[in-house]
C-alpha cells in the first residue's frame, strides 16, 4: 500500500471508519460523518493535485508526512484522539518552560473530561466485507459500586454470514475465550469464508474494540481542536523539518508550505465535528424529571394545609409512601396512617414524617401552591446527574451563591470509583477532570466562600498547583491532615501511608473563617502551677477574697481581671497545703461541701484527699483551719482547633458505602466557614454525609451525584434526616440544641437532568440540499451541522411548545439497551436556564385549557411566567379569551413587571411588559 493509499484509508477510518448501524448519539455522528467524507476526499484530491503540478516529486513524502502526523490523532472506530505523547520526549518542555510540571498542564488545559455513565446498545459492525453484530440485551444493569469487563460469547451466524456475538458483564474474572470463538465460527460458518472472508483474532479485537468504542469514545472533547492540532503540527513541523536546518531553498520552502496548507485543511474539516461536540456538552441541559421532599408539618403550618393532609392521607399514592416509610424504618409496622390526625390536629408523633411528591403528582402543584417564597422555603436540592452537566444547569441561578464547598472526588489511583464513571483515573485524566469542574464551582462561591477538596498523597500534588490556577495562589488556607480509612495488612518495603488531605481554598482574602475548638482528651487535663519567673508589680492577686503575694523571683501569670474571670469559670482554685481541700469560687457562698451540688465526673473536680468546697471569699481552710495556699490553673478543656484533624475519623461505615465521610468531619468544615442559612455544596456527594450533616446544622444545601446510588442511599438518607436521625453528629450536645426529636423535618426538591448521552441521541441530522449547493466548494461542515439540526428538538419553536407539559424526549433509562422517550421538565428547566427565584406556583383551567403561572425575581424584577397548552384550532376569540384569563390571574396578588407567555398570543398590559419564552429559551441554551 502506498503512502498515498495509507493516508486516505486512514482518513476513511476517521470519518467512516467500520460500518455502524442502530441509534444513539455516537450513531449519529459518525453517520453524518461519512455522508459528507466523499464531499470532502474529492475536494481535499482536487486541492493536492493542483499544489502538485509544479512539485510531483514531492507527492511520496506528502503523502508520508501526512500519514505520519494525523495517524497519531485517528483512530479506527472513527473518533479522534487526541495524543499527549509528544514526538519527542522534551518538545513541551523547549517550547514552554524547563519545569517539568509544564507537561501535566499542557495535557490537561485544553480539554473537557466528557465521560460520564457506560452506555451500551446492540450494534452491527462490518469493515473489510466482514459482518458482526452485537447482541448488548444481554447486559444486565450493574450495581453502583460493581467493576466488570465484558465478555463476548458466539451466538450464532446469519444467512448473510454476520457473526452475531452476546455481550455479558464478566462474573468472578472471567475473560473472553477468542480461541473458542474463532473455533465455532470455522465450524459453524462456512458463509464466512465462502468468499474468503476468513474471521482472524484480530478481526475479532478489531470488532470488540468497535463495539465498545459506542461508550468509551469520547472520554475527551478539545476546547478548541482547530487551535490544538495545527499547534500539535507546528511541533511535530519543527521536529521533524527545521531542527537542525541552516538554510532551505525556495522550492523546498514552498513543498512545506503545500504540506501544511494541506494539513490546515484537513484539521479545519475535522475540528468542526470536535466543536460541535463542544456546543453540545456545553449546552444547558433539561430537568428530566422534579419531585420535592415535604415533611407533614411543613404542609400544616400553611393555610388550608391540613385539609390537604387528608386529601393526600386518603390519596392512591399512600400505598406507596407507607410502605416506603416502613423500608426507611420511620415508622413500625403496626403504623396506622389514621393517627396521624387525630381530633382535628396534627399527630407530635408523626409531624416529621416525609412526604414524597412522586407518589402524589395530581397533589404536588397543591402542596407547592402553599408556599409564597418557594425558594427560600426550601431547605435543599439534590440533582442525579453528572456534575459538569448539573453545573450548566444550576449556574445561573446559583452564581455566587455557595458559601461552603466540599468535595471527595475520587481518587487517581487507576482504579474504578464507586460509581459508574467508567475509567481508570490517572494523572491527567483526573486533572482535566476536577479543572473542568473547579473552574464552574468557582462562578458558583460568593466573595466569602470557601472550598475544601479531599486528596490523598496521590493527588495532593495535582489539586495544589491546579486550585492554585484556578483559585489563585493567594487564597491558599491550608492542607489540613486527616486519617486514612484502612491500613494495609502485613510488612511492607515502606512507611505505611497514615494520613489524607483536605485543601482549603477561599474565593477572595476577605473569607468568612470562625475559629473552632475541640475538647481535650481527659488525660490532658491536669491542674498546674500559676507562676512564672521574674518578679512583676503588682506582685498580689486576689483569690477568693484573699490576698496572695507570689514566692520571691516569680510573679502570678495572669491580670487580676483574668483571675477573677477564670475563677468563675473553675479553671482556678485554691487548694489547702496542709490537708488538701480544694476550693472553688460559688457565687451562693453556701460554704458546703462542693460535691454535693456539681457532678464530680467532671476532671476537673477529681481530688485526692481532702474536701472540695464552694465558696465566694475564704480565711483559714474550712476543715483544718490552715492558711497555707496553693494557686492551682488548669488549661481550658477546649483548645484551638488547628491543621491537624486526627483527633476524629475522617470515614463512617453507616451507609454501607465505601468511602463514605464522617460526619464530624463534615461537621467541622461546614461550622468553620458557614453561618446557619447558609448554602452549603458538594458536587461529588457519594453517600450524603455533605447535605445531612448541613442539613443538621441548619444550613441549606446542593449536593450532586452521578451513580445510581443516588436512588439506594442519597435520597433514602435526607429522608431519614428529615424525618430525625439520630446518628453522627446528632448526638454532639451542640447539634442537639438545634436538631432534635423536636426540630427535625425539612422540605427539599430532588430532579434529574438530561446527560450528554441522551443530548447526542436527540439531535437529528437531516440532509439540507440547499446548503449542500450554496457550500459545496467548501470545508464549511459547520454550516452543514447548524442547518441540519435546526428541527431537533433543541430548537424551541411554536409547534413543540404547543404542548409544554408533554414534551418528550429520548433518554437513557438504565446503562445498557436504548434510550427510551419521557416526557420532561419545561417549565422547570426553563426556571433553571432563566435564573428565577421561584416564589410561587399556581394552576388553572379555562375552557378545559391548563395554565400553571410561575411568579419569581429576577434581577431585582417580578415576573410571572405562564405556560398553557393551545390548540392550532384557536381563533381570534380563543386567543382574546386567553388573553383576558391571563390578565385576570395576574391582576390579583400578582403585580409583575414582566410576563413571558409561550407560543402564539395576543397578550398585551399597560401593567407588564410582556415577552414571549421560546426565543429566550433558544439563547439561554446557548445552542
Amino acid at each position: 500500500m502506498t503512502y498515498e493509499d495509507k493516508f486516505f484509508s486512514k482518513l476513511r477510518d476517521v470519518f467512516i471508519g467500520a460500518k455502524v448501524e442502530g441509534q444513539g448519539g455516537f450513531i449519529n455522528l459518525m453517520r453524518i460523518k461519512s455522508k459528507y467524507y466523499s464531499r470532502i476526499e474529492e475536494k481535499l484530491k482536487k486541492d493536492i493535485e493542483e499544489a502538485l503540478n509544479k512539485y510531483p516529486s514531492f507527492r511520496e513524502e506528502l503523502f508520508d508526512k501526512l500519514y505520519s502526523f494525523f495517524s497519531t490523532y485517528f483512530t479506527e472506530s472513527g473518533s479522534i484522539y487526541f495524543n499527549f505523547t509528544p514526538f519527542h520526549k522534551n518538545v513541551y518542555e523547549r517550547v514552554y518552560t524547563d519545569d517539568r510540571d509544564v507537561i501535566l498542564f499542557w495535557k490537561t488545559h485544553m480539554l473537557y473530561y466528557v465521560k460520564t455513565d457506560r452506555i451500551f446498545r446492540s450494534m452491527p459492525v462490518e469493515f473489510d466485507g466482514k459482518k458482526f453484530y452485537f447482541d448488548a440485551s444481554t447486559i444486565e444493569n450493574k450495581r453502583a459500586n460493581e467493576k466488570r469487563d465484558l465478555i463476548y460469547e458466539l451466538k450464532g451466524i446469519k444467512e448473510d454470514g454476520t457473526v452475531e456475538l452476546s455481550v455479558f458483564y464478566s462474573e468472578k474474572g472471567r475473560s473472553s475465550d477468542t480461541d473458542s470463538i474463532l473455533r465455532e465460527i470455522e465450524k459453524k460458518g462456512p458463509k464466512v469464508t465462502k468468499e474468503g472472508l476468513k474471521i482472524t483474532e484480530e478481526d475479532l479485537e478489531r470488532a470488540f474494540r468497535v463495539f465498545e468504542r459506542q461508550s468509551e469514545v469520547d472520554f475527551f472533547i478539545n476546547k478548541n481542536a482547530e487551535e490544538f492540532l495545527q499547534e500539535q503540527f507546528k511541533l511535530w513541523a519543527y521536529q521533524y523539518f527545521w531542527d537542525g536546518a541552516k538554510e532551505w531553498s525556495a522550492d523546498r520552502v514552498n513543498q512545506l508550505q503545500i504540506l501544511k496548507d494541506i494539513a490546515f485543511k484537513i484539521i479545519d474539516f475535522v475540528s468542526q465535528f470536535e466543536n460541535e461536540l463542544v456546543k453540545i456538552w456545553n449546552k444547558p441541559k433539561f430537568v428530566k424529571e422534579s419531585n420535592y421532599v415535604i415533611t407533614l408539618d411543613r404542609i400544616a403550618s400553611k393555610k388550608g394545609g391540613l385539609g390537604l393532609i387528608e386529601k393526600i392521607l386518603n390519596h392512591e399514592g399512600m400505598v406507596e409512601q407507607v410502605d416506603e416509610w416502613k423500608e426507611l424504618s420511620i415508622v413500625g409496622d403496626d403504623f396506622n396512617k389514621d393517627d396521624i390526625i387525630t381530633s382535628g390536629q396534627l399527630s407530635e408523633k408523626y409531624k416529621f414524617l416525609p412526604i414524597d411528591t412522586k407518589y402524589f403528582k395530581d397533589l404536588a402543584l397543591e402542596i407547592l401552591g402553599l408556599f409564597d417564597n418557594l425558594d427560600e422555603e426550601l431547605d435543599g436540592w439534590l440533582i442525579k446527574s453528572e456534575n459538569y452537566q448539573a453545573f450548566n444547569n444550576v449556574l445561573p441561578k446559583c452564581k455566587e451563591k455557595i458559601q461552603t464547598i466540599y468535595i471527595d472526588p475520587p481518587f487517581n489511583k487507576e482504579q474504578e470509583a464507586d460509581y459508574l464513571y467508567n475509567v481508570k483515573y490517572k494523572n491527567f485524566t483526573w486533572a482535566s477532570m476536577l479543572e473542568n469542574r473547579l473552574r464552574l464551582a468557582r462562578d458558583l462561591l460568593n466573595d466569602r466562600g470557601s472550598i475544601f477538596v479531599r486528596c490523598d498523597y496521590n493527588g495532593n500534588w495535582i489539586v495544589r498547583p491546579l486550585m492554585n490556577e484556578v483559585f489563585g495562589e493567594e487564597n491558599f488556607r491550608n492542607e489540613i491532615i486527616i486519617g486514612r480509612k484502612r491500613q494495609s495488612i502485613g510488612t511492607s518495603n515502606k512507611f505505611e501511608v497514615e494520613n489524607e488531605y483536605i485543601l482549603f481554598y477561599s474565593s477572595t482574602p476577605n473569607y468568612l473563617f470562625k475559629e473552632s475548638y475541640i475538647r481535650k482528651h481527659e488525660e490532658d487535663l491536669k491542674w498546674t502551677g500559676f507562676l512564672k519567673q521574674e518578679e512583676r508589680n503588682p506582685p498580689e492577686r486576689i483569690f477568693l477574697g484573699k490576698k496572695l503575694y507570689p514566692p520571691k523571683g516569680q510573679h502570678f501569670s495572669l491580670i487580676q481581671e483574668k483571675v477573677d474571670k477564670l475563677l468563675k469559670e473553675h479553671y482556678l482554685r485554691l487548694r489547702c497545703k496542709i490537708c488538701s481541700s480544694v476550693y472553688y469560687f460559688d457565687e451562693s457562698d453556701s460554704r458546703d461541701q462542693f460535691s454535693r451540688k456539681i457532678s464530680l465526673d467532671d476532671p476537673r473536680y477529681k481530688v485526692k484527699g481532702g474536701s472540695v468546697y464552694g465558696v465566694r471569699q475564704i480565711d483559714r481552710c474550712l476543715k483544718c483551719s490552715g492558711d497555707d495556699w496553693k494557686v492551682e490553673y488548669m488549661p481550658f478543656e477546649f483548645k484551638k482547633l488547628g491543621n491537624n484533624w486526627l483527633d476524629v475519623s475522617s470515614y463512617s461505615n453507616t451507609q454501607g458505602f465505601k468511602t463514605e465521610n464522617s460526619e464530624i468531619l463534615l461537621k467541622r468544615v461546614i461550622e468553620c466557614t458557614s453561618n446557619e442559612g447558609d448554602l452549603v455544596m458538594d458536587f461529588f456527594l457519594g453517600s450524603g454525609t455533605t447535605t445531612a450533616v448541613a442539613h443538621k446544622l441548619k444550613r441549606k444545601w446542593i449536593g450532586v451525584e452521578m451513580g445510581e446510588h443516588f436512588w439506594s442511599v442519597v435520597l433514602p438518607r435526607m429522608k431519614k434526616v428529615l424525618a430525625y436521625d439520630k446518628s453522627g453528629v446528632s448526638k454532639e450536645k451542640d447539634v442537639k440544641e438545634k436538631y432534635n426529636e423536636k426540630t427535625a423535618g425539612g422540605f427539599f426538591k430532588y430532579h434529574t437532568v438530561e446527560q450528554y448521552e441522551d443530548t447526542l441521541d436527540n439531535i437529528e441530522f437531516k440532509e439540507n440540499e440547499q446548503a449542500l449547493k450554496l457550500f459545496k466548494d467548501e470545508y464549511l461542515l459547520k454550516y452543514f451541522l447548524e442547518f441540519e439540526t435546526r428541527e431537533s428538538p433543541y430548537f424551541l419553536n411554536l409547534e413543540y411548545l404547543k404542548s409544554p407539559f408533554n414534551y418528550k424526549l429520548k433518554v437513557n433509562l438504565t446503562e445498557v439497551g436504548e434510550p427510551q422517550e419521557m416526557v420532561v421538565d419545561i417549565p422547570e428547566t426553563f426556571n433553571y436556564f432563566f435564573g428565577l427565584k421561584v416564589k410561587k406556583f399556581k394552576t388553572r383551567n379555562n375552557n378545559r385549557t391548563k395554565y400553571l403561572f410561575i411568579l419569581g425575581e429576577k434581577e431585582g424584577k417580578d415576573v410571572a411566567i405562564v405556560w398553557r397548552e393551545y390548540d392550532e384550532k384557536w381563533k381570534e376569540d380563543d386567543f382574546n379569551k386567553d388573553k383576558e384569563f391571563i390578565n385576570k390571574e395576574l391582576n390579583g396578588d400578582w403585580k409583575p413587571n414582566i410576563v413571558y407567555v409561550n407560543g402564539q398570543s395576543v397578550l398585551t398590559s399597560k401593567e407588564y411588559e410582556v415577552r414571549y419564552i421560546e426565543p429566550e429559551f433558544n439563547r439561554l441554551m446557548e445552542f
